[in-house]
């Protein structure tokens, strides 16, 4: 019975050395197995040293027992006392993995190969490691021998006699001896297949990359030829049955466990295709069918077991294929969409603790490098090797990724992937998540040598690497690109020129030559603005690439800077406003609309940062606000010309705040066009130009009327929006279709005020579509009584007269948009009383009114499609597009307006859904309708913003159909998608439009 004095001093002891629970180690170093150790002054050192003492203290209790007799376990204890190396060795294993322990529990004696502590044991290579298992002549005997082997490379890991890429590497050999030996054993059971048939098993990923983990699937290819005198089907028939035999031995799963499981899907055509396939079969399969990605996988193709000429020919014969793989159209494209789907693929839960495939993970470092050999490794044979670390020492030596970058990253994947072998070495299980019980994050930080406080230690560098891998991650393939151009310290290297340019085509750069001359001027130099660039363009070159029109975004940004290089806040908002620069990036390189207007007034950059005050960030403003700014400013211009001018100015900030936020929510994102509410980004759009217009309108109004007449107009004068202006649905390219409305004041002459109102309108058209830097506004007033032969403006009297005695049923169709937008509200508020009755007629339409505006439509269709333009795709008068669709609203608001008050609206989305509230169309009709139309409006907003001039189809040029797809919400590769999507939604409208609009049945 331990002393009260002794005990307590124990008990303080064994929190000092780590252990968890003083009180059970102290029963187990009390316990008559390890009555030999109870005085050795080492032992608690000993344990304290490990990952988990607790565990290391258990396991070897149970080692103890597990001896079987009195000099077994004496043996086992005297050479714990006596050798310090096999003491640190076991307890090491035993206080890092519980499975590596309970194999020693089962096989007692496999102690004793941690004994050896010759120089030679250090790092054993593959040939130890056959020896080690040359015994094994059947499944069960290779897996204990594979897991005595296993033992040996965990002992002097957690010792730190190997570090992290000794580590892997040793596993890697191990793997290729157990291939070698699994082979033997399914030659010997089957020696006529064996006879038949030359086999070659070619290791690929971590093994062929030789930096394989303690758990992982070992990736495999198999390339099988004829024996001598052979028949070629015959043998791969048998070389298939040796390889199957192969991957059972290694991955079924006994009472000692598995190895690991064998997997050949990296194989042409994937688990669809043959097992094994002959040189030249596999030859034609990559010259003819392989995607990038399986190029990618090829980096690290190694022969490791069965006929060695034939796996060296595999290789030469294919190491051409893949370092021509950067030559591939989208190269790069294709590796960042696999890498971005691999993370798609993560469940949600699990992101943030995914070791290997998260953000920050491993993948990203492996996928960073592989990227960069494949671009430059055609050229500079020193990159093409298969081991992640040496392949970016290799780069850094030779200037392809900066020197601290190199170290930094080479750091940041050592530390993550000692972390990932420690959390598979307790259980010998496969996974790359980082767990999240304390008890087990507390082994893995002590087993990382962070003693102080494991978990939070661990947290924080975990952090800390996996923000650095993110930062890099995003640069790497950047960054060099301006050492190319400008100078650099002595001793640095640098990029070549030839270099350079392939990077920049590899990232989609269709002009390499203008893109160097471009960095140069950024970035060279020594002054303020030069450095800071040289921060920010690495970043700034990624988006740039990640858009359709890389060329454009780097071009345009060239020329904002060049505007705005020595304005002091310009460069201080990007590099410390996050979103600023990024929202840059997107909006030069998204078309040519948004950056035509920024180019006009490069100042309008400051919106893109977060936003001070009211006129700040991108956030839409409201109609009142902008009819309040630009009022205050046509007051204050000198005359009216001036005050349009900077009523144009405002409206050309504004449009430019609206594209710019448009493109930043559309542009870049890799959802659906499903998964967002395009709804609502329509609406915005148009709701936002809609407000400007009619503010500008306001304001050019009250210039023209104070320039010519002081504060009083002979006539009282209002503006009536109409069409897709009135509806709050303007795009981009939208003319503003409008009526004009006047009203002679008391005294005044009718022809004296007609001529004032038709002077008003002549000098407000002048001024706005007069030639400046800002973008014209066009005045339509093609919808008035008598159209384009019809007075410009009439009397309130005079619209009252036509439209009692000569209105037609398009006129009526027509006025059910109009809305009072500028001008004198309370005569704009009378002309729409004026027309309710032609709008919302009693009692509905007749049946000869409904047949007279089918006929109208149909004729429409048939003459006002463009010549050659395919129906399936005109946005406008296309099948299903916004024609088919807002006729057949209008339709239901000329027949049940009178009696539905939902429908008296001039918005088209507003009219659906009211129509579809009052059930005078179904749920599903009515969400088809909408799609359909939303649709139709964001492709002709597209257009507008990329090409820079309005269009109702998509665009034929490659790069300009690419844009639109990204702001539709389709990563690159998906135009086609977009295409097929478009189409099949208006064909749907169109089904739903010929029943309701053209159908017999009364609508």
């Amino acid at each position: 019975m331990m002393a009260p004095g002794r005990r307590s001093s124990t008990f303080t002891r064994l929190l000092r050395h780590g252990f968890t629970d003083p009180s059970a180690a102290e029963r187990l170093l009390d316990s008559a197995e390890l009555a030999p150790l109870r005085d050795d002054p080492v032992l608690l050192d000993a344990l304290g040293a490990t990952a988990d003492p607790d565990l290391a203290l258990h396991g070897l209790v149970r080692l103890v027992e597990a001896q079987g007799g009195r000099t077994a376990r004496h043996e086992l204890l005297d050479t714990v006392i006596a050798a310090k190396p096999l003491r640190d060795r076991l307890l090491g294993v035993l206080g890092a993995s519980a499975a590596l322990g309970d194999h020693l529990i089962r096989h007692p004696r496999d102690w004793q190969a941690l004994v050896m502590y010759e120089p030679r044991d250090l790092h054993p290579g593959v040939e130890e490691f056959e020896r080690g298992l040359a015994e094994a002549t059947d499944p069960v005997s290779l897996r204990v021998a594979y897991r005595r082997c296993l033992l040996s490379i965990a002992a002097r890991d957690v010792c730190g006699t190997t570090d992290l890429a000794q580590t892997a590497a040793e596993l890697a050999d191990l793997a290729t001896a157990t291939l070698r030996a699994s082979l033997a054993i399914a030659r010997a059971a089957a020696p006529d297949d064996a006879a038949l048939c030359r086999l070659a098993v070619i290791a690929m990923g971590k093994c062929g990359g030789h930096e394989l983990n303690y758990v992982s699937d070992v990736d495999v290819i198999f390339v099988g030829e004829a024996a001598d005198g052979a028949d070629e089907g015959k043998a791969l028939q048998a070389a298939t049955r040796l390889a199957s035999h192969l991957m059972r031995i290694c991955s079924e799963t006994t009472i000692e466990g598995s190895i690991w499981p064998v997997d050949a899907n990296l194989r042409p055509e994937g688990r669809n295709g043959p097992l094994v396939r002959t040189l030249s079969s596999h030859l034609a399969y990559y010259q003819r069918w392989a995607k990038t990605w399986e190029f990618q996988a090829l980096l690290k193709a190694r022969p490791v077991a069965g006929d060695v000429e034939l796996g060296e020919s595999y290789v030469s014969a294919l190491a051409p294929l893949v370092w021509h793989a950067a030559e591939r159209d989208n190269f790069v494209v294709d590796v960042q969409k696999m890498r971005r789907r691999v993370v798609e693929n993560i469940p949600l839960a699990e992101v943030e603790r995914e070791l290997k495939l998260g953000p920050g993970g491993l993948r990203d470092v492996e996928f960073a490098v592989q990227l960069l050999q494949l671009v430059h490794g055609r050229a500079d044979t020193s990159l093409r090797s298969g081991t992640t670390l040496d392949a970016l020492g290799a780069l850094a030596v030779g200037g392809y990724v900066g020197r601290s970058d190199a170290v930094q990253l080479d750091d940041a994947y050592r530390f993550l992937r000692s972390m990932e072998h420690r959390i598979q070495l307790f259980r010998l299980r496969r996974t790359h998540l980082v767990p999240e019980d304390q008890a087990d994050l507390r082994r893995i930080g002590r087993s990382l040598g962070l003693r102080t406080d494991p978990v939070a230690e661990l947290n924080r560098e975990w952090k800390r690497h996996a923000s650095v891998v993110r930062r890099l991650h995003e640069k790497l393939f950047y960054r060099p690109l301006l050492d190319a151009v400008a100078q650099l310290a002595p001793g640095e290297t640098r990029l070549s020129t030839v270099a350079a340019r392939e990077r920049l085509v590899a990232l989609g750069y269709a002009d390499p030559a203008a893109a160097l001359r471009h960095l140069e001027a950024l970035a060279s130099g020594v002054s303020r603005k030069a450095a800071i660039q040289r921060t920010l363009l690495p970043v700034l070159l990624g988006w740039f690439a990640d858009s359709a029109d890389p060329d454009a975004g780097l071009l345009n940004f060239r020329k904002v800077s060049d505007a705005l290089g020595r304005t002091p806040w310009y460069l201080r908002l990007l590099r410390d406003e996050g979103a600023a620069a990024e929202n840059l990036a997107r909006v030069l390189s998204a078309g040519r609309l948004a950056p035509d207007l920024l180019m006009r007034a490069p100042e309008a950059v400051a919106l893109l940062g977060d936003g001070d005050g009211a006129g700040g960030g991108l956030a839409a403003r409201e109609r009142a606000h902008l009819e309040q700014e630009i009022l205050a400013a046509v007051g204050r211009a000198d005359t009216g010309e001036q005050g349009v001018y900077a009523a144009r100015g405002v409206r050309r900030r504004e449009l430019f705040r609206t594209a710019a936020a448009d493109i930043v929510g559309s542009y870049g994102t890799e959802q659906s066009p499903a998964e967002a509410d395009q709804g609502a980004l329509v609406d915005q759009v148009g709701g936002a130009i809609s407000d400007l217009t009619a503010a500008t309108l306001a304001g050019t109004l009250r210039a023209v009327v104070r320039d010519g007449w002081g504060d009083t107009l002979p006539t009282r004068f209002t503006v009536i929006g109409m069409g897709r202006f009135g509806g709050h649905e303007l795009g981009y390219g939208s003319d503003a279709d409008v009526l004009f409305v006047h009203e002679p004041r008391e005294g005044v002459d009718e022809h004296e005020a007609a001529k004032a109102a038709n002077a008003v309108v002549s000098e407000m058209r002048r001024l706005l579509q007069a030639p400046s830097a800002d973008p014209p506004l066009l005045i339509d007033a093609d919808l008035r009584p008598e159209g384009k032969t019809g007075p410009m403006v009439r009397t309130l009297t005079s619209y009252e007269a036509y439209y009692r005695r000569w209105s037609l049923g398009w006129e009526s169709q027509a006025l059910l948009r109009a809305e009072v937008v500028a001008g004198d509200m309370e005569l704009g508020s009378r002309f729409i009383d004026l027309i309710a009755p032609l709008r919302y007629p009693a009692e509905g339409l007749g049946d000869e009114a409904v047949r007279e505006i089918r006929r109208l439509k149909a004729r429409m269709e048939s003459e006002r499609m463009p010549r050659g333009a395919d129906p399936t795709l005109h946005t406008k008068l296309g099948r299903g597009g916004l024609s088919d669709v807002e006729w057949t609203v209008q339709l239901l608001q000329l027949q049940h307006g009178w009696a539905e008050p939902g429908l008296r609206t001039t918005r088209t989305r507003e009219a659906l859904a009211a129509a579809c509230a009052a059930e005078l169309i179904s749920v599903e009709d009515a969400a088809i309708l909408d799609e359909a139309w939303v649709l139709a409006t964001r492709v002709r907003n597209a257009v507008m913003l990329v090409r820079g001039r309005a269009g109702d189809t998509f665009p034929s040029d490659g790069r300009e159909l690419g844009a639109v797809g990204r702001y539709l919400g389709y990563g690159p590769g998906h135009v086609g998608d977009m295409i097929d999507a478009y189409r099949r939604t208006t064909r749907r409208a169109r089904g739903v439009v010929e029943t309701l609009f053209y159908g017999a049945a009364s609508v």
